[in-house]
């Protein structure tokens, strides 16, 4: 097996010399000095300390694919983005080049879309109304046009499997005093039951609507929605619950409320990030997961934030489903 080069500053430098001499890029945001581009790392970094996404100047972002799998989905994108761009009421970012950076592997150089991100700046209700219309937008792209373009169906994720393993996590949390499983016991079996996803229900769904990757502006606009590269066409509930991951379970439920979805997928995506969180968390702490531990406890924390639709037992069976 050929092993991947690591993606260095230098190489980094050397690709986008070769596209400015292109002129691919250029002007004010392009490069700086007789040097070559500014470049520097726009990630924390792989399990080596590589670095696959990069910032180029103040305009662009340049994306190495690591693998062969995450190749395919990088070239895939930009299409995936022209597709949903005319119904989400948020910028994603416009494509500039692409390749490959090393024999079989991919590279991408986007436009960089303006703003912070939900880790940096907090969503306002406004931009919740952003969210919510994302949402929105996000069930009328034609799920069969992402299908032709290469976006895999992916069936819903079994509530009760994922139950049985939050609740063990809980235990190696509250052994570390990093979690009280007691709280684990308001999803019961019966609950799981209720809110097993339902047929029928299958839409595009972006599948990594982490804080990173929403652009929001200082006065709280959600502005865009950055890395397309895990879109599925499959439950809703998981961009819930990866909102509730984001921005807090309050912000996402309203969100999903407003984009028309009813109490079920909403408190089936507050239960997927719940026990998401925990078994990440209790992962970590193990040693068996590479992300930061700061940041996994804010999303614990984010996802088990109160909300009115606590009460799972008395969801009535007339109400519909979003």
């Amino acid at each position: 097996m050929t092993q991947v080069p690591t993606p260095t500053a230098d190489a980094v430098r050397r690709l986008v010399r070769s596209l400015l001499a292109d002129g691919t890029v250029g002007g004010p945001g392009g490069a700086t000095g007789a040097t070559g581009p500014d470049v520097r790392p726009a990630d924390v970094g792989g399990p080596g300390g590589e670095h696959y996404s990069w910032w180029v100047g103040s305009r662009h972002v340049l994306r190495l694919a690591p693998d062969r799998e995450t190749s395919t989905r990088l070239r895939r994108e930009p299409r995936l983005r022209d597709l949903v761009r005319p119904h989400i009421g948020v910028a994603v970012p416009v494509g500039v080049a692409h390749g490959e950076w090393t024999a079989g592997l991919a590279y991408t150089l986007d436009t960089r879309v303006s703003g912070g991100s939900a880790e940096e700046h907090d969503v306002s209700a406004v931009g919740e109304a952003d969210l919510a219309a994302f949402l929105t937008g996000l069930r009328e792209v034609p799920v069969r046009q992402a299908e032709t373009l290469g976006v895999p169906r992916v069936g819903p994720r079994s509530l009760e499997a994922l139950r049985r393993a939050a609740a063990g996590a809980a235990e190696h949390l509250a052994a570390a005093d990093e979690f009280d499983p007691v709280l684990l016991h308001q999803l019961t079996p019966s609950a799981t039951t209720q809110l097993a996803a339902q047929a029928g229900t299958a839409v595009l769904v972006h599948h990594g609507l982490r804080g990173e990757h929403l652009v929001v502006s200082a006065d709280g606009r959600v502005r865009g929605v950055l890395d397309w590269t895990g879109a599925v066409v499959g439950d809703p509930a998981e961009d819930i619950a990866g909102l509730a991951l984001a921005v807090g379970s309050p912000a996402a439920v309203r969100a999903a409320t407003l984009a028309g979805y009813a109490a079920r997928p909403c408190l089936r995506g507050l239960w997927l990030a719940r026990c998401d969180t925990v078994v990440r968390l209790a992962e970590s702490l193990a040693r068996r997961d590479t992300g930061p531990l700061p940041l996994l406890r804010v999303q614990l924390r984010r996802a088990w934030e109160a909300i009115l639709l606590e009460r799972v037992t008395e969801l009535r069976e007339a109400d519909e489903e979003g």
